[in-house]
């Protein structure tokens, strides 16, 4: 199996620790950030930050749902990784300072694609579906900081 990783990133005009208390807010922040392909979406322990348990759907393809339940930490400043139970995704958000008033956020994926002509497929095309989304959740998210 081959590693898959989408990456997506914003710059916004707020502090870091603005940016980082929204997007560690899985109970009033995240669901408003979250697109149609999502459903389901339930904090099931905690709610802030690491020790949060939180699970959704996600309909990547039209086809391909994916049933998600993420535990969060917090490995170190400025970043929480969402590993997921059923599968092998990991979430990474980053918040990075960039300048005066600047921050930025990454998003970056990763996962165990399949093998042969489908896990090409995978690697080729799921990145990017991926990213459209995220992208989506980030727009969402420079909303919310306004």
């Amino acid at each position: 199996m081959a590693q898959v990783h989408a990456r997506t990133e914003r710059t916004y005009s707020a502090t870091p620790e603005q940016v980082y208390e929204a997007i560690a807010d899985y109970n009033t922040v995240r669901p408003q950030l979250l697109p149609a392909q999502y459903s389901e979406y339930e904090v099931r322990a905690g709610g802030i930050g690491a020790g949060t348990q939180v699970h959704w759907k996600l309909q990547a393809t039209e086809k391909r749902v994916r049933d998600c339940l993420f535990t969060v930490s917090a490995p170190r400043p400025g970043t929480l990784v969402e590993t997921d139970g059923n599968s092998s995704m990991v979430i990474t958000w980053t918040v990075t300072a960039a300048g005066a008033g600047q921050t930025t956020v990454a998003i970056d994926t990763t996962w165990q694609g399949a093998t042969g002509i489908g896990g090409f497929f995978e690697r080729t095309f799921a990145p990017k579906g991926l990213n459209r989304i995220h992208d989506e959740v980030l727009a969402r998210l420079a909303d919310h900081l306004k």
